[in-house]
């Protein structure tokens, strides 16, 4: 399993061009199950979640194909995907359990062909993620649902039909996966409560232009009219909002500089506002965000997470890794997810001072410097939090089980070489 070594203390400066987004590439991806003409996705981030969705999608008959271009001044891969001779509406455990976000199959593939058998999902240890409000919304559309052995079963003999769907809470995954049934429904579907993330108006752009007719772009309050079928289109991933604001925790925790390309403020908002009052300059540029924290004092901020527009649960880690070396105290409380907070002990192990009270909050007491340690990565964004500490440390750090950095983060590790961390990744035997 490969490591990531890192020796801190490396002012970071220079330019870091921003990959398409994870978070709004996997639904899209799941969206080309809808029709039976090819989609081609634009600025899809070379992730391992992108590969094992693949291998799913190829598994039940989708035939992909991959090139590289050049989009927004940096290389990135387009892909085609074309659904036209689908041979296996199940997904099974040793596919789904590589990747949570497996479950955007579900939507579509009932909407489309009125079956599906779906593993229940695994993915990061960041406590429960029940797929209820999924299923709920499926069965007041129509559809017959059971939990047998590990596996839902789905069916709609007469098609999905159109209801009104209030979501108890303003889940991302269950809209895109109702957004996406609804687009093929008998009948309006009208979802309340909905996300509002940039990634679900992303899905959105991409199935009006295969031909839905969706109403509320960018509301809590969608509306679908359910058409017959769905068509070919080129669409773009947009910039990854949670990459781009990580690496600006990174210039803010080593004292640096980085320009952030193709980065876009106004999906950072919060954020880029806390690193303001934590006393990091953030400057926008039409295409890009300047971050810049050389001869700056940086001082302990609250954040308290909660749904876009609110500060995201996705940065939580991050922003804890850089309170741990402010001047006075923050205050974390996740209203997210119960269990975000494995990271703690991993960065006490390199000095930090962070008392957990309760499951939500953690008070972090910044000391004057890190000291380098082995620790281990719990989940995606806690690994980059780690690597975060690792670069600001005095000393070596080893970061094990990247593998979770490799389902979010495209070339990490050179994309930190090109702004002057020494990083490296260690290659070990499987």
């Amino acid at each position: 399993m490969d490591k990531i070594k890192i020796i801190g203390g490396k002012q970071l400066n220079g330019k870091i061009y921003i990959s398409g987004a994870k978070n709004a590439a996997l639904p899209l991806v799941c969206a080309s199950l809808l029709s039976k003409e090819p989609v081609c996705l634009k600025n899809v981030p070379e992730l391992s979640d992108i590969t094992f969705l693949n291998s799913l999608l190829s598994y039940m008959g989708l035939k992909i194909t991959s090139n590289d271009e050049i989009f927004n001044h940096h290389s990135s891969k387009t892909y085609t995907y074309q659904a036209d001779d689908i041979k296996e509406l199940t997904a099974p455990y040793d596919f789904v359990r590589k990747m949570r976000a497996s479950y955007y199959v579900l939507g579509p593939l009932l909407a489309r062909f009125h079956h599906v058998e779906f593993s229940l999902p695994g993915g990061c240890a960041i406590g429960a993620r029940p797929i209820d409000i999924h299923l709920s919304s499926l069965e007041q559309m129509g559809a017959k649902i059971e939990i047998k052995n590990g596996y839902v079963i789905a069916d709609a003999p007469k098609g999905l039909q159109g209801a009104h769907i209030i979501f108890s809470k303003a889940s991302v995954g269950a809209t895109c996966n109702i957004l996406m049934a609804a687009t093929l429904a008998n009948g309006i579907t009208k979802i309340e409560n909905a996300a509002k993330e940039p990634e679900i108006e992303n899905l959105i752009d991409l199935l009006i232009g295969m031909g839905a007719k969706i109403f509320g772009r960018g509301t809590s309050i969608l509306t679908i009219e359910g058409v017959k079928e769905l068509h070919s289109t080129t669409h773009a991933v947009i910039e990854d909002r949670i990459e781009a604001g990580s690496y600006a925790i990174a210039a803010a925790i080593t004292k640096g500089r980085i320009e952030l390309i193709n980065a876009k403020a106004e999906h950072l908002q919060q954020p880029f506002r806390t690193l303001e009052k934590m006393g990091v300059e953030v400057l926008e540029k039409e295409n890009s965000v300047i971050i810049d924290a050389r001869n700056k004092t940086i001082i302990g901020e609250d954040i308290y997470t909660d749904y876009y527009p609110g500060f995201p649960t996705d940065l939580q880690a991050q922003f804890m890794a850089l309170m741990t070396i402010a001047e006075g105290a923050s205050l974390v409380t996740e209203s997210i997810w119960e269990n975000r907070f494995m990271h703690v002990p991993e960065l006490c192990r390199m000095g930090a001072n962070i008392n957990i009270h309760g499951h939500a909050s953690a008070i972090v007491r910044g000391v004057k410097k890190l000291s380098g340690a082995p620790v281990m990565a719990t989940d995606l964004r806690a690994s980059f939090a780690l690597v975060l500490a690792g670069l600001a440390a005095e000393g070596e750090t080893i970061v094990n089980r990247v593998y979770h950095l490799d389902r979010g983060y495209e070339k990490l590790e050179e994309k930190l070489k090109a702004v002057g961390a020494d990083i490296e990744r260690i290659k070990e035997p499987d």
